[in-house]
């Protein structure tokens, strides 16, 4: 079952992405992913659960399973963004007037793009960086560190912010976001799992083979809970990226800009505190600086930097 279940992520992440692939293609693959990865995180509670059913026979174990996979999927859906903004701890900007800067720009990006104006808010963070969160257009978010305010140029924050309401238009943010919460939900349920795993060992003689097997499946899910939360995270293609730098440059008609944050950030070396696992591929760049040696490097959910600039200065705009 497990095998399964990581056979479907591995689906996920392969769907086909050719070259040729166009904003409203991207929005369909994404889409696809989304129900894909809500199932795949189902198969994989409710696998658990029957395990663990079957060694305590106890039903009960299963049907917590199957309730808490359908409410993880339940907030994964819905309330993933608001999970994602809390957890950067960012703070809204909720009228022109608190920030008339960025939201004059944000609002001019959302009307050149044909979008509702997402709502706005700054991360505390000294990081040049960016994200954009929520289901649909009509309850997106863009969020943007106070960093990238002080240090970016006009154009330049401009190249930032439509590549992040490129991720809005092409759809990308659904599957991105909902990523956040199950990865999450992943490592808890094998904690929990691995807790129960050890009181059971705890019972009589005559519940001790099924005490043995909870502990040894509870210590595997923990071993594997990293795997099946990274793959979650792999099944938003790197190529959203470069999908995104494209679009937020005819948005703007001026790639340089992007072009020259991109090498702002590369060359920014401060730290982004709020930054974690789950949510590093919500940002525009990888926020772990000085930190992609290893799994992190092995699993990048960014294409490099300097693939992306290029990529941006032989477009003709």
């Amino acid at each position: 079952m497990f095998f399964a279940v990581l056979s479907a992520l591995l689906v996920i992440n392969l769907l086909p992405l050719s070259n040729s692939m166009t904003l409203y293609t991207q929005q369909e693959n994404n889409i696809r992913k989304t129900w894909l990865l809500l199932i795949s995180f189902m198969l994989l509670i409710v696998a658990i659960g029957y395990v663990f059913s079957q060694a305590y026979h106890n039903s009960g174990i299963l049907y917590v399973a199957i309730i808490f996979s359908l409410l993880f999927n339940f907030i994964g859906y819905w309330y993933s963004d608001k999970v994602a903004l809390a957890t950067a701890r960012a703070v809204p900007v909720r009228s022109r007037e608190e920030n008339p800067y960025l939201w004059n720009m944000v609002e001019n990006l959302a009307i050149t793009a044909g979008l509702p104006m997402p709502r706005v808010y700054i991360l505390p963070e000294s990081q040049i960086n960016a994200f954009a969160t929520g289901r649909n257009p009509q309850n997106a978010a863009i969020a943007v560190t106070q960093g990238a305010l002080d240090r970016l140029e006009n154009e330049e924050l401009e190249g930032v912010l439509a590549h992040e309401m490129s991720h809005i238009g092409n759809r990308d943010i659904l599957v991105m976001t909902v990523a956040v919460v199950l990865a999450g939900a992943v490592a808890m349920a094998s904690d929990m799992f691995l807790r129960a795993s050890f009181f059971g060992g705890r019972r009589d003689d005559r519940e001790n083979s099924g005490s043995g097997l909870l502990q040894i499946v509870g210590i595997l899910l923990i071993l594997l809970a990293p795997l099946f939360a990274t793959m979650m995270q792999m099944a938003i293609s790197r190529k959203r990226e470069f999908l995104a730098d494209a679009t937020g440059a005819l948005l703007t008609r001026y790639p340089e800009g992007l072009a020259r944050a991109l090498e702002k950030i590369g060359n920014d070396r401060q730290p982004l505190s709020s930054a974690s696992d789950a949510t590093a591929h919500l940002y525009i760049s990888n926020p772990f600086k000085g930190k992609l040696g290893g799994l992190h490097k092995l699993f990048m959910t960014h294409p490099p930097l300097e693939e992306r600039i290029k990529a941006l200065r032989q477009l003709a705009i």
